[in-house]
């Protein structure tokens, strides 16, 4: 704890808005780890016991079943299920846009994580820009006779250049593969979508010809 308030008491005010992103990053980092899971975003349980019921026509059954569950799967399943009597045509068209919906809840905060990556480098920069600016200033006063002077304030300018690498680096690798983790529970979730509609069809729970041009 005292080497992290040393760097910071170097590195000039610079260093508290960077520690602030360090903090807000790993604060999304970890909400977004607990709610991607696969198991909390498509429950297997959920999709095989809501497979059994479809296969016995237990709709509102299984319309009941997914009402008691708050994640992606069950909001998808029980809005196609509330399709059953209408065209294919239909059905695809709302189980698209329920997908969309879904795909935005899976990204939420992930847009601010990027952004956070992007900001901390910056901040870094404007801390050294403005330690460069400090330590010529100190040299042109001091004059030319102590060189360690101008080394001092370099070292100490650069610090903050650091410690936005080292918050910006990690943070963009593990955004990318959040967002590689949405576009999988997002195809993922399509693919539940296509079953769901393959599955009331085969029990003529969707009219093929209804809402379709003659």
């Amino acid at each position: 704890m005292s080497v992290l308030t040393d760097l910071i008491q170097r590195g000039g005010w610079v260093m508290y808005p960077i520690l602030c992103c360090s903090l807000a990053a790993l604060a999304i980092i970890l909400e977004r780890l607990w709610t991607l899971r696969r198991g909390r975003v498509i429950p297997r349980s959920l999709v095989a016991s809501v497979s059994d019921l479809l296969v016995s026509r237990q709709y509102n059954e299984a319309a009941f079943l997914c009402q008691e569950g708050q994640n992606p799967a069950a909001r998808l399943i029980r809005q196609g299920l509330k399709m059953i009597g209408q065209s294919r045509i239909v059905f695809k068209d709302v189980m698209e846009e329920s997908g969309r919906r879904e795909a935005i809840f899976l990204s939420s905060h992930l847009e601010l994580l990027g952004v956070l990556a992007s900001v901390s480098p910056l901040l870094g920069l404007l801390g050294t820009v403005s330690g460069m600016i400090n330590a010529f200033g100190a040299v042109a006063q001091a004059g030319l006779g102590n060189p360690g002077l101008l080394a001092g304030g370099i070292g100490q300018a650069l610090l903050t250049t650091a410690a936005g690498l080292v918050v910006a680096i990690p943070v963009m690798i593990i955004h990318r593969l959040l967002m590689g983790r949405v576009e999988t529970l997002t195809a993922d979730l399509e693919d539940l979508g296509a079953d769901l509609l393959e599955a009331l069809a085969a029990q003529e729970s969707l009219s093929p010809q209804k809402g379709t041009k003659q």
